[in-house]
C-alpha cells in the first residue's frame, strides 16, 4: 500500500466520522523562535489542546511532516528516520476513549488491513493518586474478545516512561498549569524469528512491545489529555478533555506491507537499489551506510523544499550535518559516486505527497550539491594539514597500513578542532589513528578547559555551557578587534563571562567614542560572519610568543603553552591568523556558529583602565 493510499485512507475514514481535514504546518515552524523544526503533529495543535477555539471546529484530521534532529544518531537500523509524516485526529473537548479506541482498531484492522493477531496495545499502569487507566483497559478487553484474541496476552501495562504524555515529560517535571495525560499504543509484531535469531543481542532477554529487538512497531498512539498539574503537586480533571492521535506514515507502509525493514519498503526500496546502483555495493553487506544516506538526503531534500539552506548556524547546521554525514556514509561505499541520481529517485518517492520535490527538485540539487563540493574543499584543507604534520613528522606519505595512513592522535585532534572533523570523517579522507590516544587528547582538552574556566585568566568563565563557550571566543575577536581600533599597547586585564553577557576589562586611558564602539563592534561581526576557524596548539613559549600570540605571561604558563588561533591557513605557530592568544579554552570551532554580537555598556574602574560588557547568541 503506496503513501498516498494510505492518507486518503485515513483521512476518509475520518471525514466521515465529523472531522474537518486542515493543512499540515511548515517544517519550518512559523513566528516560533523556541524549536528549528516541527518534530510532531501535535506541535503545531497546542493552542488548541490548551483551550483556544479552532477556527476549523473540535473535530480535526491532517497529515503533518516532522524532522526529529534528536534522532540522528538513531537512524542506521531498520526502523528509524529524522525526517517522517505523522498522520493525525483530534478531539477539542468533543468525543474521548470510548470513541476513539474502537475507531483505531477500525481503521487498521478493516481499511488498511492489519491482521487483528499482530497487534498488540499498551496501556497506562497509573502514577501515585492517578489511577490505572481502566477505561482504555475495558475497551481493549472488549474489543479483542470479540476478535478471538486473548486479552490478557495483548494488552501490556506501563508506566509514565512510556504510558504518558505531557509537554515537561514525566507527571513530577510537570510544572503547575500543565495539563497531560495517559496514552494508548498500539504495535504490530513482525514475528519471533526478528527476536529469537541467535544472532540477535536480545534473544536472551524477554521480549514485549516496548523493547528495543525490533520485533514490535509502534504504529499509533492515542494520547487522553484529561489532567492538569495543581499547585500543591496533585492533579485535577480537566474541564474540557482532549483526544491527539499520532501515527508515523512510514511506519504504516512497513505494517501494511509485512516488511520489517523500513528501508525494504516501497517508500525507500526504490532509494536503496539506485544507491546499490551507483555505488556497486549489495544493500544487505551495507545496511547501516545506505539506510543513513536514504533518510539523510531525503531530509535534507525536503529542508532545502522548505527554504533551510547549509551554514554553520540552526537549521543550516542540521541540515549542513545531514548531509557531510550521507557524503561520509556514501564514500564509504565509493569514492567517486554523483549524487544526482540518488536525489532524483528520492524526489520521485515522494512526488505524489509532497510535490515540491518535482517542482522546485533542480533548485534542491542544486543547493545539495554546491554543498557537497564545499564539504570537499573542506576536505581538502584538512588533508593539506594533516599531510604537513606528516612531513614534519618524518613520515612518508607513501607509507600505508592496509590502504590508510597512520597518523598521530595529535594530528587527529588537530585536524577535529580546526576543521569539526569528526573520527569518521578522517577514515574517509584514508587516515587510521589510535583511538584510545584519540580520546585521551579528547580528555586532556577538556581538562585544560576545565582549568582555564576555574580562573587560570582573571575572571574567566562562569561555566562551559553554549552560550558562554561563544563568548569566549567573543572575548578574542573583541581584544583584537580592540587593538585594530585603538592600538597595539591594549591588552587584557581581566573578563568574566556568563551565559547571560561578557565582561571584559582592558588597559586604556579613556573611554571609547561612540564611533569607536560601533567600529569594533562592526568589526567583531565582519569575523563572525567570515566564519573563521578556531583551533589551538601547543607550543613552546618561546615559539608562542614569536607568533605574536597575546596573554597573560605570568608563573602559571609551563614550558609549553595552548594558544588559540582565529582564521589563517592552520599551519603550525600561523603568524597569518587574526587573532592568537594563550589560552586554555573552551571555544567554538568557527566563528559563525557565534550569531550575534553587541556591546552593550562601558565604564571606567579606575586610572587607565576600562571595561566592556557585551551579548551574543
Amino acid at each position: 500500500m503506496t503513501a498516498r493510499q494510505i492518507i486518503d485512507i485515513y483521512i476518509s475514514f475520518f471525514e466521515k466520522r465529523g472531522h474537518k481535514q486542515i493543512a499540515g504546518a511548515p517544517l519550518v515552524p512559523e513566528n516560533d523562535p523556541t524549536t528549528l523544526f516541527t518534530s510532531s503533529g501535535m506541535q503545531p495543535l497546542v493552542p488548541y489542546l490548551l483551550g483556544e477555539e479552532h477556527p476549523s471546529g473540535t473535530r480535526l484530521v491532517d497529515v503533518q511532516n516532522s524532522f526529529r534532529a534528536v534522532d540522528i544518531e538513531e537512524v542506521g537500523d531498520d526502523r528509524h528516520t529524522t525526517f517522517f509524516r505523522m498522520l493525525g485526529n483530534w478531539s477539542l473537548g468533543d468525543y474521548f476513549k470510548t470513541e476513539q479506541i474502537p475507531w483505531v482498531w477500525e481503521l487498521y484492522t478493516k481499511e488498511l488491513g492489519l491482521d487483528p493477531k499482530r497487534l498488540y496495545v499498551s496501556i497506562f499502569s497509573g502514577y501515585e493518586a492517578i489511577e490505572k487507566d481502566e477505561t482504555s483497559y475495558a475497551l481493549w478487553e472488549k474489543i479483542l474478545t470479540e476478535a478471538g484474541l486473548n486479552p490478557k496476552e495483548r494488552i501490556f501495562e506501563y508506566g509514565v516512561e512510556k504510558n504518558w504524555w505531557s509537554r515537561s515529560g514525566t507527571p513530577d517535571k510537570m510544572p503547575a498549569g500543565e495539563p497531560g495525560g495517559p496514552d494508548s499504543e498500539i504495535f504490530y509484531d513482525f514475528g519471533e524469528e526478528l527476536y529469537f535469531h541467535e544472532n540477535s543481542p536480545w534473544k536472551d532477554e524477554k521480549c514485549h512491545p516496548n523493547c528495543d529487538c525490533g520485533r514490535y512497531w509502534e504504529i499509533g498512539n492515542s494520547v487522553f489529555m484529561q489532567y492538569i498539574k495543581q499547585p500543591d503537586g496533585s492533579f485535577a480533571e480537566l474541564p474540557k478533555r482532549n483526544v491527539d492521535f499520532g501515527g508515523g506514515l512510514e511506519r504504516l507502509i512497513g505494517a501494511t506491507e509485512h516488511q520489517p525493514d523500513m528501508f525494504l519498503t516501497s517508500l525507500f526500496k526504490p532509494t536503496i537499489e539506485k544507491i546499490q546502483k551507483e555505488t556497486d555495493q549489495p544493500y544487505e553487506e551495507h545496511k547501516k551506510h545506505m539506510q543513513i544516506i536514504a533518510d539523510h538526503l531525503g531530509g535534507s531534500m525536503l529542508m532545502v523544499a522548505s527554504g533551510v539552506r547549509p551554514s554553520n548556524k540552526d537549521r543550516g547546521y542540521i541540515l549542513r550535518r545531514l548531509i557531510r554525514r550521507s557524503l561520509d556514509h556514501l564514500w564509504e561505499l565509493k569514492k567517486d559516486v554523483s549524487i544526482r541520481p540518488i536525489l532524483e529517485t528520492i524526489a520521485k518517492q515522494y512526488q505524489d505527497t509532497d510535490a515540491v520535490m518535482v517542482e522546485d527538485f533542480e533548485e534542491i540539487a542544486l543547493t545539495i550539491e554546491t554543498e557537497k563540493q564545499n564539504y570537499e574543499r573542506t576536505l581538502a584543507n584538512a588533508k593539506k594539514l594533516i599531510e604537513k604534520d606528516l612531513v614534519k613528522g618524518g613520515i612518508k606519505l607513501g607509507d600505508e597500513l592496509k590502504g590508510f595512513v597512520e597518523i598521530s592522535a595529535e594530528t587527529a585532534f588537530k585536524a577535529m578542532s580546526s576543521f569539526g572533523l569528526s573520527p569518521t570523517q578522517l577514515k574517509s579522507l584514508g587516515y587510521v589513528f589510535d583511538s584510545q590516544a584519540f580520546a585521551e587528547k579528547i580528555k586532556e582538552h577538556q581538562s585544560l578547559s576545565r582549568t582555564a574556566s576555574a580562573g587560570k585568566f582573571k575572571g574567566g568563565l562562569a561555566d562551559q555551557e553554549e552560550n558562554t563557550v561563544k563568548g569566549h571566543t567573543a572575548t578574542h575577536l573583541l581584544q583584537q578587534a580592540l587593538r585594530d581600533v585603538l592600538g597595539g599597547h591594549l591588552h587584557q586585564t581581566g573578563s568574566n563571562i556568563t551565559t547571560e553577557r561578557l565582561r571584559f576589562d582592558f588597559n586604556h586611558p579613556e573611554k571609547l567614542t561612540d564611533e569607536q564602539i560601533r567600529k569594533v563592534e562592526s568589526i567583531v561581526r565582519e569575523k563572525i560572519d567570515d566564519d573563521l576557524p578556531v583551533h589551538f596548539e601547543m607550543l613552546p613559549i618561546a615559539i608562542a610568543k614569536e607568533t605574536g600570540a597575546i596573554g597573560l605571561f605570568d608563573a602559571k604558563y609551563q614550558e609549553k603553552v595552548k594558544v588559540y588561533f582565529i582564521g589563517g591557513s592552520g599551519e603550525e605557530g600561523d603568524h597569518n591568523a587574526y587573532s592568537k592568544e594563550f589560552c586554555g579554552g573552551p571555544h567554538v570551532p568557527h566563528t559563525s556558529v557565534i550569531q550575534s554580537f553587541k556591546i552593550t555598556k562601558q565604564e571606567s574602574i579606575g586610572k587607565g583602565q576600562q571595561r566592556l560588557y557585551a551579548v551574543v547568541s
